[in-house]
């Protein structure tokens, strides 16, 4: 009898064999609850907006009255990243119809900015059924000054958000069979190449741009995060054999993002830098990103010996219950928890998923949107935008879109890169 089989039988002989297969199978059912609960939230917040139109969801929700920001800027945003993690979540529950409402939204702004041009996306749009076309970024009314606003980040173009557009696109796609929406998440990567690659260094692809359409500011530094989103975009609209406007494949963008990475990776010496200063070459090592450990994981193909950056997550993010975005372990990022989550799914290591999902299960709202931190907030070491003067970028105990969507795909065991359900 081999030993794993001695252990068993052992254990069963001693009753504890029961016992483990009934905490497993208790962890299973608490993981099936989880995402049957934030799949329902998803569905209803969609329902709430009248009619079977185009809509964008609030990012912060207020249901209940809980996680109401005073923040004008916030209160109606609809951040494009958010939407479209939205989108997949949906489909990974089978809730396509509400999947599409939120999709049609994303494909009308890819199709036509308000610049007139194609393949843009802002930040951030205006929450609410989407009836104007082009679609506005998001705007709200100052009483005091007497005049309509509008935020510098809210109406730029991340590249990393315009990535995970194309992904909610392409996995429209794939559950629909409609083309248009392929051709869609072309026009945004295609958008990307055109506005974005920077060959200098480890070569990739920059941060984007921010600021308003008469004075826009290109983001020079990049990303580990955003070259991620971008090898899983291009090289899955390769993978569908989807046009590349003006000729050609993709294979070529996925390698520069890929290339990036690998040059990140080498520098990294066991984890991956979050990327480089806004001089595009030089690496930053100021801070830490847990995103940047775990997303490369979940790409097709991945090295395994990339998978060391989960143990550097570990020992650099690690805090009781779960991860903190960066290495000051301050708190817990509840987002980042889950899409650790899935990363050990992904790798099969099934208990220490469902550890993290039972934390992640505890921070549901009474709205049924999970809390982003456990803490009131938590630093990032990153800042808001290129003018900041300090890392004032940080995370708030407020009921949030992504970091529900993020708990519905790792209890549900979804793979956004990939549109492919993990084991």
């Amino acid at each position: 009898m081999k030993r794993k089989s001695r252990l068993a039988a052992w254990l069963l002989a001693a009753g504890l064999g029961t016992l483990a297969v009934s905490n497993s199978a208790r962890a299973e059912d608490g993981a099936a609850a989880l995402a049957g609960k934030t799949c329902g939230t998803l569905e209803s917040r969609v329902a709430e907006i009248p009619g079977s139109g185009p809509v964008f969801l609030r990012s912060y929700d207020s249901s209940f009255g809980v996680g109401q920001t005073s923040e004008l800027p916030l209160r109606e945003a609809a951040f494009t990243y958010d939407n479209a993690l939205a989108v997949i979540a949906l489909v990974a529950c089978g809730k396509t119809e509400p999947a599409l409402r939120i999709g049609e939204s994303l494909l009308s702004a890819a199709t036509l900015d308000r610049a007139r041009r194609q393949g843009r996306l802002r930040n951030t749009y205006r929450a609410g059924a989407q009836t104007q076309k082009p679609i506005p970024p998001n705007g709200w009314w100052d009483v005091t000054a007497n005049r309509w606003f509008e935020d510098a980040y809210q109406v730029g173009s991340a590249t990393g958000n315009v990535a995970w557009a194309g992904l909610a696109l392409m996995t429209l796609g794939e559950a629909t069979g409609e083309e248009r929406f392929r051709n869609g998440a072309a026009e945004l990567a295609r958008w990307v190449v055109a506005n974005t690659a920077d060959p200098r260094g480890p070569g990739g692809f920059n941060g984007g741009v921010q600021g308003f359409d008469d004075k826009p500011q290109a983001l020079t530094w990049k990303a580990t995060e955003h070259n991620t989103d971008l090898v899983a975009l291009f090289g899955w609209l390769e993978r569908s054999g989807t046009p590349r406007e003006g000729g050609g494949d993709w294979a070529g963008p996925e390698k520069a993002a890929r290339g990036f990475l690998d040059r990140m990776w080498a520098d990294g010496g066991g984890h991956f830098p979050t990327g480089t200063a806004p001089d595009g070459m030089t690496v930053n090592r100021a801070t830490s990103g847990l995103d940047a450990q775990l997303w490369p994981l979940l790409l097709r193909g991945a090295p395994e010996a990339w998978r060391a950056a989960l143990d550097y997550a570990e020992k650099a993010h690690g805090v009781d219950g779960g991860f903190d975005f960066n290495d000051d372990r301050d708190g817990m990022w509840v987002e980042g928890t889950a899409q650790a989550a899935l990363v050990y799914r992904l790798l099969g290591r099934s208990d220490e998923a469902q550890r993290l999902l039972a934390e992640v299960g505890k921070e549901v709202s009474r709205g049924g949107h999970v809390w982003a931190t456990r803490e009131d907030s938590i630093t990032t070491g990153l800042a808001i935008g290129p003018d900041s003067t300090t890392d004032d970028f940080r995370y708030y105990r407020r009921p949030h879109l992504a970091v529900t969507a993020w708990t519905v795909l790792a209890a549900v065991g979804w793979n956004p890169f990939t549109g492919e359900r993990v084991k």
